[in-house]
């Protein structure tokens, strides 16, 4: 390369390097190499790879840097190989996203152990550095460390990032408290049909909030002379509907009763970390929630989020595909124990551990070793409800699972618009779904996977899914445009050929 264009890529990511808030030594750390190599590439002093280009684009999480080598990250998968030995359940996605949000209640610092280093987490990152939050990777990039600005900049808000995640959605509650008025971009994420922010506002409103929508931007106003004088009462048991309502509540100078509330691991999660900043919840884990709330908080906290149900049900969905025999550990057994359920009865051979206790010192952990298994088609149909019943973002998995069982299984979808589609996705590798209507789709099994070559589909899960078809198909097939899954699994196809997966990560040059 010229020493023009060594100049212009030393620029581009120290750039980068400074919009992630961090030091040369934090990169240098990221990759393996020291500080003043990293300070040679930034003056553009030194010869540079374009493998080395790639490298810092993924550490930094870097479009500018990761575009200008290669664009979109695709998958190669040599498919029809089992799977052997074990691994282990990473934290809550989901959790995690709501725990970064939480931080804004806070005015000192805030730890989160072994935080998920998914794109979803760092858009949210990129959203609360752009208002004026400092955040780090420490103890060698496992803990996230997070300390808020006297005064938040919401005019500098990252736009962009924040319309790439839905989370977004979750700084209502906390900023509510901070600011009169202030803009949030429109929330973004999965395309899984239309979801209104209503459930939230019914919820907000009781806290003196109130938005108009316009030109892709949310305006908020709040009242601050409102509270909430009777219970609130959500319109909608959804996870992040009752976490804005904790958030909001979190800070109320007083006592909020919130009815209908979610009881899922990600609330769950939410409510013990709110206990570490001071506040009281009652009724953890059941639909009504009791928080005895605290105008000012100011603490250093440390607090580990619990291991991924959803991850969790991935991984024995990965086993029961390639029909491998799998010990999954860490995994949140209170919030799979439908699935388990389910699974037995379809003939699922699987045994685990005795129940032991997740970092948080709350979440109930066990080992799960799963088995090749002759399945049958369930008698019922296959569909989510609120926990504690059948997660919602697992019923894509019982997909790929009902397509490898004896039968017809009939599988109901009745939250998102357009999930149900994305789940015919099988079809191009052999499956044999029926669409009945955008929300049901009926399952013929067993399977004779092929291999192919096909894009990703927009939505996190049925994404999984087509991946895990192509690890049980004969042959070699490609994922296109593998970002969805990035942003929900933390290096995923590493460590399925950890357990042995042939996936190989490629870009087009």
């Amino acid at each position: 390369m010229s020493d023009d264009y060594l100049v212009r890529i030393g620029k581009l990511i120290r750039d980068a390097r400074q919009h992630r808030g961090w030091t040369q030594s934090h990169l240098a750390e990221a990759l393996a190499t020291s500080q003043s190599a990293v300070n040679r590439i930034e003056r553009g002093n030194q010869n540079i790879s374009l493998e080395m280009i790639a490298r810092i684009g993924e550490a930094l999480d870097s479009e500018i840097v990761s575009l200008g080598y290669a664009g979109p990250m695709h998958l190669r998968v040599v498919g029809g190989r089992r799977l052997s030995g074990s691994i282990d359940v990473k934290t809550s996605k989901n959790a995690c996203v709501a725990l970064l949000c939480a931080s804004l209640l806070n005015k000192g610092r805030t730890v989160l152990r072994r935080v998920a280093r998914i794109e979803e987490v760092y858009r949210l990152l990129e959203v609360l550095n752009s208002i004026g939050v400092r955040t780090r990777w420490i103890n060698e990039g496992t803990d996230l460390e997070i300390v808020p600005p006297a005064r938040l900049d919401m005019d500098a808000i990252d736009a962009d990032a924040a319309r790439r995640t839905r989370s977004i959605i979750m700084f209502l509650g906390p900023l509510l408290h901070r600011m009169d008025r202030f803009k949030l971009p429109y929330a973004g994420g999965c395309d899984l049909g239309t979801r209104t922010i209503e459930p939230h506002m019914i919820a907000l409103r009781r806290f003196g909030l109130e938005i108009a929508a316009t030109e892709g931007i949310y305006h908020a106003q709040v009242d601050h002379s409102v509270t909430p004088g009777r219970p609130i009462v959500l319109t909608e048991r959804g996870d992040t509907v009752t976490e804005n309502a904790l958030l909001a509540a979190a800070r109320h100078d007083g006592r909020t009763v919130i009815r209908n509330a979610s009881s899922n691991y990600m609330v769950q999660d939410l409510c013990f970390f709110l206990e570490a900043l001071g506040i009281r919840v009652d009724g953890i884990g059941t639909t009504t929630l009791t928080v005895h709330g605290v105008p000012y908080i100011d603490v250093d906290v440390d607090y580990s989020p619990s291991e991924d149900p959803v991850e969790a049900m991935s991984l024995l969905a990965a086993a029961v595909v390639t029909e491998s025999q799998l010990t999954i550990r860490r995994v949140p057994i209170e919030f799979l124990e439908i699935e388990l359920a389910v699974l037995e009865e379809m003939g699922v051979d699987c045994d685990r551990t005795t129940e032991y206790a997740a970092d948080n010192g709350r979440t109930r952990l066990v080992d799960l070793t799963v088995r090749p298994s002759k399945l049958e088609a369930p008698i019922d149909k296959i569909h989510p409800m609120p926990f504690p019943g059948l997660n919602i973002d697992n019923v894509p998995f019982f997909a790929a699972i009902a397509a490898s069982a004896q039968g017809q299984t009939l599988i109901h979808d009745w939250v998102y618009d357009n999930r149900a589609i994305y789940l015919t996705d099988l079809n191009r590798l052999g499956g044999r779904l029926q669409l009945l209507d955008p929300h049901r789709v009926l399952v013929e099994g067993p399977t004779r996977w092929r291999a192919a070559e096909m894009m990703c589909p927009p939505a996190l899960r049925p994404a999984v899914v087509v991946l895990l078809a192509m690890m049980a198909a004969e042959g070699t097939s490609v994922l296109r445009n593998v970002y969805v899954i990035n942003r929900g699994y933390e290096e995923l196809a590493e460590r399925l050929n950890s357990v042995g997966a042939q996936i190989e990560i490629f870009r087009d040059i």
